[in-house]
């Protein structure tokens, strides 16, 4: 049973960085270290977006408010995925959730688990 728990989120101040993580459980790291890993956000009444994702080979994407102030890492070993938030704005203000994909080769999703979310205020 593969669960993913959020955690590093809390109040900062505008232009602060939080370090937020995601740990899989109920699997190894020779499975996870197949599956696409992303992060999203989802302010109040608004959409649930994504933030940064990294693929099994290590590339990451961003979304344009995230880029050059967000990275996204990965550590197999740990089953974790991490998400370091730079340079932080009250409108990043959101819950945060990690999402896990198993793709098939043609890239159509197989299966995916999401976490809990985790809450992270900006305060200005």
């Amino acid at each position: 049973q593969v669960q993913l728990v959020e955690s590093g989120g809390g109040l900062v101040q505008a232009g602060g960085s939080l370090r937020l993580s995601c740990a899989a459980s109920g699997t190894s790291e020779n499975i996870f270290s197949t599956y696409d890993l992303s992060w999203y956000w989802q302010a109040p009444g608004k959409q649930r977006e994504l933030v940064a994702s990294i693929s099994s080979s290590g590339q990451a994407n961003y979304a344009d408010s995230a880029r050059g102030r967000f990275i996204i890492s990965r550590d197999d070993a740990k089953t974790t995925v991490y998400l370091q938030m730079n340079g932080l704005q009250p409108e990043d203000t959101a819950v945060y959730y990690c999402k896990m994909e198993a793709r098939d080769w043609q890239g159509v999703v197989r299966f995916h688990f999401w976490g809990q979310g985790t809450q992270v205020t900006v305060s200005s």
